[in-house]
């Protein structure tokens, strides 16, 4: 059976993770897997994280299953985190959530329970969007259409063509939006996009499917959750899919969850039965190590604030070395406009070179980005910053 398979090619952010390990140049250069890095190039172990992990396994005494909905403190504290502590949405009992395997899990749960409820509905995915987005919501069998989102000739969003888009799909169409940070091009929406948008799914009866994995490393951990709060607080449904990874450092622990905001708490109930049927016959139990530690951190005041400081000095990390990253390509390459990227949020931006160029970084600079030319900011440190902007120099004057 199976030696009629064939061989299928290698992801392409897991080919150029191969691609840099094999590349023995001291000067090489990863900004294309999607981690938080020190400026040390370290993926650090938070130190709220570490302290609850060893709480958790001096107190734990048993290792039996949590069941299909997971872990019911974390979930709750979960809920708290993305909508905040006194949020309508909860005061009514119209949240359900679901713990899931990262923000991966989550959104493949989403999008199964899409499908369960109305197998004709299609997400509309912003152009461009997470390359993951689509395997994973397509894969439970939905169709995916594109909306106009990111405008290259500024950096920014092409907010008037993403609305007259919007404006045209049918009621109960399924919007997939990003919180914020913005994966790839870190390009976020405005408060007073996200009240034009709020009044737009009110009038077409959209259903707003919102993913939120970098949450506390683009403005803030309130801010960056505005327009999940302003659309939970007014819509009758929403869907909320998040991930521990980023915020947390626990991307091996695959920690995440689904949120699900129904019109009553009836329907509400109804929502998560499917949900728990749903996980059940995918993978049936979650792994519980790594929601445990999220609601140890958040449960304790001191570890709390701990990690909102860690947060703290990630975001300002990122931001710091995206004013760094913009002043080196301003002097070395003074004949382009690299401005906008120190007007974007979280980890990514998207550069502007042609696959051609990117090529060229990658076997002559030894700098490895994606080929549509997504950077991970958070890939940089001081002692290459001067390293990456003149190369990136080179390859523009060889055009």
């Amino acid at each position: 059976m199976f030696e009629r398979l064939a061989r299928l090619p290698d992801d392409a952010i897991l080919g150029l993770m191969a691609a840099f390990r094999a590349d023995s140049d001291p000067h090489k250069v990863d900004l294309g897997v999607g981690v938080y890095r020190d400026d040390q190039g370290r993926t650090p172990v938070l130190e709220a994280v570490r302290q609850a992990e060893q709480a958790l396994l001096e107190r734990q005494t048993t290792k039996t299953y949590v069941g299909s909905a997971g872990n019911a403190d974390f979930n709750q504290a979960m809920e708290r985190l993305a909508l905040g502590e006194d949020h309508p949405a909860l005061a009514a009992g119209r949240v359900r959530t679901i713990q899931a395997p990262g923000g991966c899990g989550a959104l493949r749960l989403g999008a199964e329970l899409i499908r369960t409820a109305s197998p004709e509905s299609v997400v509309h995915v912003s152009t461009p969007t997470w390359v993951n987005h689509v395997p994973l919501l397509s894969g439970s069998g939905l169709k995916l259409e594109r909306y106009p989102y990111f405008d290259p000739s500024t950096g920014g969003v092409q907010f008037e063509a993403m609305l007259a888009a919007l404006e045209r799909l049918s009621a109960r169409a399924v919007v997939l939006l990003h919180a914020s940070c913005h994966n790839p091009t870190g390009a976020d929406l405005t408060e007073g996009q996200w009240r034009e948008l709020l009044a737009l799914f009110k009038q077409r009866q959209l259903l707003p499917f919102i993913d939120i994995a970098y949450q506390g490393l683009g403005s803030g951990v309130a801010q960056d959750a505005f327009g999940i709060r302003l659309f939970c607080a007014q819509l009758p449904e929403v869907a909320v899919a998040a991930s521990c990874s980023k915020n947390f450092g626990l991307y091996r622990e695959r920690t995440g969850a689904l949120h699900v905001i129904s019109e009553t708490p009836a329907a509400a109930d109804a929502v998560l039965s499917q949900l728990v049927r749903t996980a059940r016959s995918i993978y049936s139990m979650p792994p519980d190590h790594g929601a445990a530690i999220v609601h140890n951190v958040l449960a304790d005041n001191g570890l709390r604030k701990l990690w909102a400081d860690e947060v703290a000095g990630m975001r300002g990390r990122l931001q710091g070395l995206r004013q760094q990253v913009m002043q080196h390509l301003a002097k070395a390459c003074p004949q382009r406009d690299f401005g906008f990227i120190a007007t974007q949020r979280g980890m990514f931006s998207f550069l502007g070179l042609d696959a051609q160029q990117v090529l060229e970084l990658r076997t002559r600079h030894h700098i490895y980005m994606t080929d549509d030319s997504r950077m991970n900011i958070a890939g940089l440190r001081e002692d290459n910053l001067e390293y990456f902007a003149h190369a990136v120099a080179r390859v523009l004057k060889a055009r």
